[in-house]
Formats: C-alpha cells, sequence, structure tokens
C-alpha cells in the first residue's frame, strides 16, 4: 500500500516538473514577441492546461493499456520510469533543451518494464515481449493501430515534420495574405491574435501531457487492484481501487483527471526561463504575427494527435513549428548549432530514460525491496 501511495507521489511530483519544463514550451513565443508578460503569460497557461487536462482521456488510455504488458508493471517498475523521466527532465532543464517529457516518460516505462519482465520470465525468453511493439488490426486505417510503434514511434517521426512543414505553409500564406499590411497594422493585429493562439496552445498542452501521467496513475492503481493490494483500504479509500481500464474503456476516474490536471497548473506557475530564452530567441527571432502561426500549428497537431491516443510531444510540435515559421522568414534566420543541440537531446531521449528507468529498476530489484 505505502509503495502504491508512492507510486501516486512520484507520478505528481514529474507531472509539476512536466508544468514547469514544457509550459516553456507553450508560451515561449507570447513572452518573446512581448504580447503578454512572462507572469501574464503564465497566468494564462495555467488556466488553459487545467481546461485542457480535463478534456479527453485516450492519451491516458494508450498509456495506461497500450504500450506495455500490464502483468511485468508493479508499483516498484512505475516509480523507475517516472525517475528516469524526472532525471532526464532536471537533466535538459538545467541546460535549456526543449526535450521531450512525453517520449521521456514512455522511455522509462519501456525501460523499468523490460528490467521488470527479465526478472520474472524464463532465461529464454525475451524481456522486450513485455512491450507491446504493435497491435496490427487488418483493414484499419493507420491511426486505429496501436502498440508503440504506432502510438509513439512514427508519431515522433510524423508530428515534427507535420509542425515544420504547415509552421511553413501557415507563415507563407500569411505573407502572402498580408503583403500590402503596414507594419504596425500587422503587428497590432496579430498582438491580439497571438492571446488566442497562446490560450490555444496551452489548452492544448494540458490536453497532451497532463493525460501522460493519469494514464501512469491509473496504470499502477489498476495493476493494485488486481493484485489485491488494495483489498483492505476502509470504505473511504476505496476510491483508490481503479477497474476496467482496457482499451475500450472511456473511463479514467474524475479525481486522477482533477489531481493531474491542478498539479500541472502548480508546476506552470514555476515557469521555465531557460527553455524560454531558447524558444524563443535563440532558434529564431520572431513577431507577433509568427508567434501566431507557429502556435495556432503546434496546437493543432497536439490537439489532433491527442483525439486519436497519440501521446505525442508538445516539445517537439512547438519547436519544429517555430522552425517551420523561421524557413518561411528566410532560411538563414533559424540557428543551425541551436537547432542541432535539441535534435540531439531529441533523438537520445527514449534511449537514455530507458537505460536510467531499467537501472533503477534493476538496482530495486537488486535491493530485495518490494515490488508490489
Amino acid at each position: 500500500m505505502t509503495l502504491v501511495l508512492t507510486v501516486v507521489l512520484v507520478a505528481l511530483i514529474f507531472e509539476y516538473i512536466n508544468g514547469f519544463h514544457d509550459t516553456a514550451n507553450s508560451i515561449a513565443t507570447v513572452v518573446s514577441t512581448k504580447v503578454l508578460t512572462p507572469r501574464m503569460a503564465i497566468g494564462l497557461a495555467a488556466v488553459t492546461n487545467l481546461v485542457g487536462a480535463l478534456v479527453g482521456v485516450a492519451v491516458a488510455k494508450t498509456v495506461s493499456s497500450g504500450l506495455v504488458d500490464a502483468k511485468f508493471v508493479s508499483s516498484a517498475t512505475i516509480v523507475s520510469a517516472l525517475i528516469g523521466g524526472i532525471v532526464w527532465n532536471l537533466l535538459t532543464w538545467w541546460f535549456g533543451l526543449p526535450s521531450s517529457s512525453t517520449h521521456a516518460l514512455v522511455g522509462g516505462l519501456v525501460g523499468a518494464t523490460v528490467a521488470s519482465a527479465a526478472a520474472l520470465l524464463p532465461p529464454d525468453v525475451s524481456p522486450w515481449s513485455a512491450v507491446i511493439w504493435e497491435q496490427v488490426k487488418p483493414g484499419a486505417a493507420l491511426k486505429d493501430q496501436g502498440g508503440l510503434l504506432y502510438k509513439v514511434l512514427i508519431p515522433m517521426i510524423l508530428s515534427p515534420l507535420a509542425g515544420l512543414i504547415v509552421g511553413y505553409l501557415v507563415m507563407t500564406f500569411l505573407y502572402f495574405l498580408l503583403r500590402n499590411w503596414r507594419p504596425s497594422t500587422v503587428g497590432s493585429v496579430f498582438g491580439k491574435a497571438q492571446i488566442a493562439s497562446a490560450g490555444f496552445m496551452g489548452f492544448s498542452h494540458g490536453q497532451a501531457d497532463a493525460q501522460k501521467t493519469m494514464g501512469i496513475i491509473a496504470l499502477a492503481l489498476v495493476g493494485a487492484t488486481d493484485s489485491g493490494v488494495l483489498a483492505s483500504l476502509p470504505n473511504w479509500l476505496s476510491f483508490l481501487r481503479v477497474e476496467n481500464l482496457g482499451p475500450k474503456s472511456d473511463h479514467i476516474p474524475l479525481w486522477i483527471k482533477a489531481t493531474c490536471a491542478l498539479t500541472m497548473c502548480a508546476g506552470t506557475a514555476a515557469g521555465g526561463w531557460k527553455i524560454i530564452k531558447t524558444m524563443g530567441h535563440k532558434m529564431v527571432k520572431i513577431q507577433p504575427v509568427h508567434g501566431f502561426a507557429a502556435e495556432t500549428t503546434a496546437a493543432t497537431v497536439l490537439v489532433s494527435a491527442a483525439s486519436l491516443g497519440m501521446p505525442v510531444s508538445t516539445t517537439h510540435a512547438i519547436t519544429t513549428s517555430i522552425m517551420g515559421v523561421g524557413c518561411a522568414k528566410r532560411w538563414n534566420a533559424l540557428n543551425l548549432p541551436v537547432i542541432a543541440r535539441i535534435l540531439i537531446a531529441w533523438v537520445l531521449t527514449i534511449p537514455a530514460t530507458a537505460f536510467i528507468g531499467w537501472l533503477v529498476m534493476k538496482l530495486w530489484l537488486a535491493s530485495g525491496a518490494a515490488i508490489q
């Protein structure tokens, strides 16, 4: 029971860190264009994150039942996964790199689950069989396929490409549409429009990112309920028993959704100024019209992916949208050395967090501590 509560606590710590780590991505452009002050932008992001977090459960369902085999996932496994994500998030935040909290969590979960499976399976069975690589539905569209390949790895490639291409096209269209406008008029109109696009970005961030932690908490509580760990709970704690979160279930308990949403709000209020500096100033210089184009593009990508249960990265979406907007401005507007550092962090995220999650779980098992 203590270990289960530890999972919930560590998951909320991850959600808090996710709030100040990834919120920088969602408000970087509106702060950098000086449309809103940092304090105003954080307030807007906190409110819109909260609303977004309470809408939909498709991503939570994917995390809780669609990436790894639940019979190899214990409370210790989830704590190990979360530690992997937390360590990577803090490391990349320290260096001001906008890496993906989404992929940090997925990588940690995969690595920790593989370590758990290695301890439970016969030596001749690969522990990697505990990972749900793909769930193929013959004749179904790509969006309806399941598993790590279709829900994480393919979207991990397609969503940044969508951000880059759509951002470029949207900005090119705006250049054509506004070609005869006076610069002062463009700045005035899009200074107001960017408040709306920043709100949309905050909403999409809440919808995409808070659901990951909802899924992790639900996964832990389902496992504890199924194993009987929570059977002796008094009636006033019966809400901790969570059942029926299979692929066909749309139910994530309201208390899980509300707790994750509020925790992300608290993290949002802490801000993330190092990443804002990288996103809004170092990659490409932007004006309100560019910020509007980038935020609208990224938010559309995130909302579309969330509706399909794909836990894609807020970081990837907004960063590549800014890149696309910068390319439409002029190709040499981009700071390529900074972009190269960001791309390296992206490539390393899943392998690095998988290794950390695997290592923490191995150490846990070696210590002889309880794993339920």
